[in-house]
């Protein structure tokens, strides 16, 4: 990407549109969140959206778990999202890059 100067290009050009879309019409958003038609929609974008990343992990999940390890990894992830309350991302990373380096060391 051109160094830091690329990067920082790229950067805004894929967070800037979203910050913008979300934050200008912020005051609008109570205004036109009482619309029956409005609701629908954004119910209708709501279902997408889960549809969308649903399918994604799927996709990302069949590529990326090859080997007893990564399988290792995904289940227990999911054992940790599933019976560990409000578990945050940073703490399923650093688990994982703990039980990937153990497995991969000791087995």
């Amino acid at each position: 990407m051109s160094g830091f100067a690329g990067a920082s290009v790229a950067a805004l050009g894929v967070f800037l549109p979203c910050f913008v879309f979300t934050i200008l019409p912020a005051p609008y958003f109570k205004k036109i969140s009482k619309n029956e038609s409005i609701k629908a929609f954004v119910d209708g974008i709501t279902a997408a959206v889960v549809g969308a990343l649903v399918g994604s992990v799927f996709v990302i999940a069949t590529r990326s778990i090859t080997d007893i390890t990564s399988a290792l990894i995904a289940l227990a992830s999911i054992l940790g999202l599933i019976y560990i309350k409000k578990l945050q991302e940073p703490y399923i990373i650093l688990a994982a890059a703990i039980i990937g380096y153990c497995l991969k060391t000791y087995l």
